[in-house]
């Protein structure tokens, strides 16, 4: 049974952040650290002390964590950064919170000894005899201590302490892997023995000028050596717990919304009887209106919780290859318990977040390929554009023309005309784009098109057909990702203020066209008004465009694989970045990195010096075994990570890429470790230093086939829309939400049922059913909604047991191990 950890975080926005600059202001960002590693850089919010970020992350730890950090900085363009603040929450604080932490917290001084890292190896015994008694420590090795040097090094030695003795290492310069593989012994006296204390053994990074530099500790009770003849392991290394207070709210406050999930997972065969269920619910359900699992799932989740279950369930019918019928059934009960057509799709319906989360899961690529040209053009262009004659600023209207001053109609009519130009741009390239939009998506639209059809057929509500697909395709999908392009990874950053003004207004006329032009003039914003003659235009070539966007033959996706979102002729990840040249002599290491184009599929990764040069170089994916972060001391470089590959005869061989920031070092790492998720060859260590000069840079070590100082994070991924499938996952997911309504469900139907059989054996006592043939009938009847809730419910009961079953399995194997060592 494997065990998987997903901690979900969203850096919504700050307040009363601290003045760093002389401007009286500043530029914060923020840094998100999993055990000290840097996992997400949010953008920098520009001369703001009430920071927006609403930037949200998925992480996936199979190997648990301990801490998750929150740093806020201050971006200066000369210097290093300022730090303003921080936020730590223990991995046990986050998990007492079974709907997750979402609340204003205050920031934290940053202590230096607090900001400590890593793990040491260690083997303890304690040695009795006749003559003396002694305390035997071997300090073997540690592993990704802090850099407390300028050189992003340390220089760490050890000391182990009990009651009024120690020892201490032997320093080992320039390294956060060092091995020290001594053995330190303290003697202890008779009445030592039987003292309740604490082994403590540290390490410091030694300085030759200045106090010594703290970087963690480990405490072990000396009891403990009294049950375990040997105690040897790695220790995670502890800070000094000498932490400030939170400065009151000095430092200002984040508001955080963070949650986290460890679930079990069984294997596959427990969770068959539920994905039955499941699909039986879509592909032979006897009226749409009769209850099903699906249905009483809808019945059991909580608002809050909504988005999460149907991303769940569109991943779960892509995996089973049913994602149009499932679509198909949820939009034919909205649709069919919709009255007033103005309504429909309107609330936050299971139906209406599914088709939300399969846009996204389906389809980001192709508004990528829509959209990413215009809006990189409107961020390079940065246009003073404003229409509201209340916000119009003539100080910022500068470039708008060389007179010395402008009055608000050129403003407003400069703005009138590049948001025309824009906007054109935007709907010629959506309403061009049918043969590059997926064809599960237009398969999809066309059922949705065809349920609405049948349900309104009154001549007034014509266009209601099409505004049930443009009320998804371009009010939640399209409008949406203009509003806020970093969301949508359109761009790295979020749009200054000029910029999201623009993004904005175009945003707006959007859902304007995606409404067809049918409330142009009943809102309060008269003063977009000149932009509705654009929008009244459009509308016919919208429609046309949907009408070729459903003319699609329904049959086409099932000949498109749907098991996994990945597949081998789709692109998952390209772009620029940069390449270590290892041939040649040695270059500088800012020489040594050449720009080249890349591309990930689920096959290869290839690279090409531009992104239209023919040849390319490729590496099988099946070939890669480990995809790791390179030390920055390796070449005194930031963001570069390593793709190490294993060849038939064994051979390693190594390729360093260097990122542009952290964010996309992470999000290539995470691309390629999914790609490569079931490589059978994956190393279990790794050394995040390169060879040069005769040894590693990591740990110092010569043998350039030494075994990896650091062990690999293969299945440490970012979750997002390109996610592979993994059906135990995400039916243990499902299981969860269906087990918290357990009681919900029993209530409504099995007591429900029970009446139904009472009043039923009341009826038969008075007047019996007659079969044709004179027998009597006493099968009472029964309500297909009924039996499908009994059904479901011994599901769950046996999934439950099942955990159950493998939870005190695990228990056992645990105490065999600490009986029998």
């Amino acid at each position: 049974m494997a065990k998987n950890t997903s901690l979900y975080f969203r850096i919504v926005e700050g307040r009363n952040l601290p003045a760093k600059d002389v401007s009286g202001t500043s530029d914060p960002y923020c840094i998100v650290k999993v055990d000290n590693e840097v996992v997400a850089r949010t953008a920098t919010v520009w001369k703001n002390l009430n920071p927006f970020w609403g930037e949200e992350y998925t992480l996936h730890l199979p190997m648990g964590f301990h801490s998750l950090s929150f740093l806020v900085m201050d971006e200066d363009t000369i210097g290093h950064d300022d730090v303003i603040g921080k936020i730590t929450l223990s991995k046990e604080a986050i998990g007492s919170q079974a709907k997750g932490l979402d609340s204003w917290m205050n920031l934290t001084r940053v202590d230096p000894d607090e900001e400590v890292q890593g793990e040491i190896h260690l083997s303890l015994e304690l040695l009795k005899d006749t003559m003396k008694s002694s305390l035997r420590c071997q300090v073997i090795e540690a592993r990704d201590l802090a850099p407390r040097d300028i050189s992003g090094t340390s220089d760490p030695f050890g000391r182990i302490i009990f009651n009024n003795h120690s020892a201490e290492t032997s320093i080992i310069k320039k390294t956060r892997f060092p091995h020290w593989g001594e053995t330190l012994e303290l003697e202890l006296d008779a009445e030592e023995l039987n003292e309740e204390g604490t082994v403590i053994v540290e390490v410091w990074d030694w300085d030759m000028v200045g106090k010594n530099d703290f970087l963690g500790k480990v405490e072990i009770p000396f009891a403990s050596l009294h049950k375990t003849p040997v105690l040897e392991g790695w220790f995670r290394l502890l800070p000094l717990g000498n932490n400030d207070a939170d400065a009151g709210g000095k430092l200002g406050a984040l508001r955080l919304k963070v949650r986290l999930v460890e679930d079990r997972i069984l294997p596959s065969t427990y969770y068959q009887p539920l994905i039955e269920l499941l699909v039986e619910s879509v592909i032979s359900p006897a009226e749409v209106e009769d209850s099903s699992a699906l249905t009483m799932l809808e019945e059991v989740t909580t608002v809050e919780s909504r988005q999460d279950v149907a991303m769940t369930l569109v991943k779960i019918y892509l995996g089973q290859g049913l994602v149009v019928p499932f679509l198909d059934y949820l939009n034919t009960r909205e649709v069919n318990h919709t009255t007033d057509p103005n309504t429909l799709f309107r609330s936050n319906s299971l139906a209406s977040k599914a088709m939300e989360q399969f846009m996204k899961a389906v389809g980001m690529l192709y508004l990528h390929e829509v959209l990413k040209p215009i809006i990189n053009r409107i961020f390079d262009e940065r246009k003073y554009i404003e229409l509201d004659p209340c916000k119009i600023d003539l100080n910022r209207s500068r470039r708008i023309s060389f007179k010395s001053g402008v009055s608000e109609a050129e403003v407003r009519d400069y703005s009138v005309e590049m948001l025309q130009t824009y906007l054109t741009s935007i709907i010629e390239s959506i309403v061009s784009s049918v043969d590059q939009c997926p064809s599960v998506m237009r398969v999809a639209f066309k059922q949705l098109h065809k349920r609405v059809e049948e349900q309104f057929t009154e001549p007034e509500n014509e266009d209601v057909k099409y505004l049930a697909i443009s009320g998804f395709f371009f009010l939640r999908f399209f409008a949406p990702a203009i509003l806020t392009p970093k969301l949508f990874q359109l761009r790295d950053q979020h749009a200054d203020t000029r910029t999201s003004r623009t993004l904005l207004l175009l945003a707006k006329a959007l859902q304007s066209v995606g409404n067809l032009g049918l409330q142009l003039g009943h809102g309060k914003e008269q003063w977009m008004s000149p932009l509705h003659p654009i929008i009244l235009r459009s509308v016919a070539s919208v429609k046309d465009f949907l009408d070729k966007l459903i003319d699609v033959d329904h049959n086409i996706v099932s000949s498109v694989p749907q098991r996994a979102v990945f597949m081998p002729s789709v692109t998952v990840k390209e772009g620029y970045l940069h390449k270590h040249k290892a041939e040649g002599p040695q270059l500088l290491s800012r020489f040594a990195f050449k720009k080249r184009y890349f591309w990930l599929t689920s096959e290869t990764l290839s690279y090409a010096k531009t992104s239209d040069w023919q040849v390319r170089s490729s590496i099988p994916i099946q070939c890669v075994c480990a995809v790791e972060r390179l030390d920055e001391n390796a070449f005194q470089q930031q963001n570069v990570m390593q793709v190490i590959t294993q060849d038939n005869d064994g051979k390693l061989n190594t390729m360093y890429i260097q990122c542009k920031n952290v964010n996309e070092l992470n999000q290539w790492l995470s691309a390629i470790r999914k790609v490569s998720i079931y490589n059978e060859r994956m190393l279990p260590s790794f050394h995040p230093g390169i060879h040069r000069s005769g040894k590693w840079t990591c740990c110092l070590q010569a043998d350039r086939a030494v075994t990896g100082c650091s062990r690999t994070h293969s299945a440490v991924t970012l979750g997002d829309w390109s996610d592979p499938l993994d059906p135990d996952v995400e039916t243990q997911m499902i299981y969860k939400q269906l087990l918290q309504g357990r009681d919900k469900l029993r209530k409504k139907y099995l007591e429900m049922e029970d009446a139904d059989l009472t009043s039923s054996n009341k009826e038969k006592r008075i007047s019996p059913d007659i079969h044709p043939d004179g027998a009597e009938c006493n099968t009472p009847p029964t309500r297909s909604g009924q039996s499908v809730a009994a059904r479901l419910l011994v599901v769950i009961e046996d999934l439950e047991q099942a955990h159950a079953t493998f939870q005190l399995r695990e228990i056992e194997d645990a105490t065999r191990v600490i009986l029998n060592p």
